[in-house]
């Protein structure tokens, strides 16, 4: 394991800025990564390893058991002194291991054959989005798309919130218009959530074989998605809130399609 002891080391550039700047991530295909459970899921599920970095001076045996499996891998390990361990990382106070990993890929034929996906249009918050890429996950729905405007889902926020969810979930990015092309051709009926007078229960519609459109956390979905959409479907509240957290309503959707 080699020892890292200056900020101008290139490995440790490379996950600091690997954790700040999207388009870096972007050009190198790469995504920051945190803590022990992480590396063990992105193992599991094949995840290509680059670089591994350790607090302190090394590890205790089961982590040890952990790095070498990463290192068999291919991947190169690293350890630094707390000071520089942390200013690695994108958060006050990181867990004992950050890595990177080679973001997983997911192109449009991945929809092919599904037949329950969630559309995402214009989500912007991190926290949002990796929550519902877990949920989705968790219930086995069929594909996420992430269509124009939402979060990127390889910032280490989302990649955080997912809970390993990132490496087993497909998760496509393409535009709003090309994704209803798709899945309409594949079968699927196509519902914009809207708080709408002619908008439907959701449970009232056939989900079995659909795709759902959610909005952004500020305006909802966007007037495209509406004309697009074969119907509009409303989450029944009986309370006075006139909507839902992005992320919950994305939670409740999900149940109601796989249940």
């Amino acid at each position: 394991m080699t020892e890292i002891q200056s900020r101008q080391n290139t490995a440790f550039r490379h996950l600091a800025r690997l954790g700040r700047e999207k388009k870096y991530r972007k050009s190198t295909g790469e995504m920051l990564c945190e803590g022990e459970k992480m590396l063990h899921e992105a193992l599991d599920a094949g995840a290509q390893i680059k670089t591994v970095l350790v607090r302190g001076g090394g590890a205790d045996a089961a982590s040890g058991a952990l790095l070498a499996r990463a290192e068999q891998a291919g991947a190169a390990l690293y350890c630094a002194p707390e000071a520089l361990f942390t200013a690695a990382s994108d958060v006050e106070t990181p867990q004992n291991v950050i890595f990177s990993c080679v973001q997983p890929q997911w192109d449009a034929a991945a929809l092919d054959g599904k037949e329950q996906v969630l559309l995402l249009d214009g989500l912007q918050d991190p926290g949002n989005l990796g929550t519902i890429l877990r949920t989705a996950e968790a219930f086995a729905l069929g594909a996420v798309v992430l269509c124009e405007g939402c979060a990127d889902p390889f910032s280490p926020k989302v990649v955080r919130a997912t809970m390993g969810a990132v490496f087993r979930l497909p998760c496509v990015s393409l535009p709003l218009e090309r994704a209803m092309e798709r899945l309409r051709a594949g079968g699927l009926s196509i519902y914009a959530t809207a708080l709408h007078g002619d908008s439907v229960p959701l449970g009232s519609v056939g989900l079995k074989k659909a795709a759902v459109i959610i909005g952004s956390e500020g305006r909802g979905v966007s007037q495209q998605a509406l004309a697009g959409a074969d119907k509009r479907v409303v989450i029944p509240m009986a309370g006075r809130a006139e909507s839902l957290n992005a992320g919950v309503a994305a939670a409740i959707v999900i149940y109601e399609m796989t249940k």
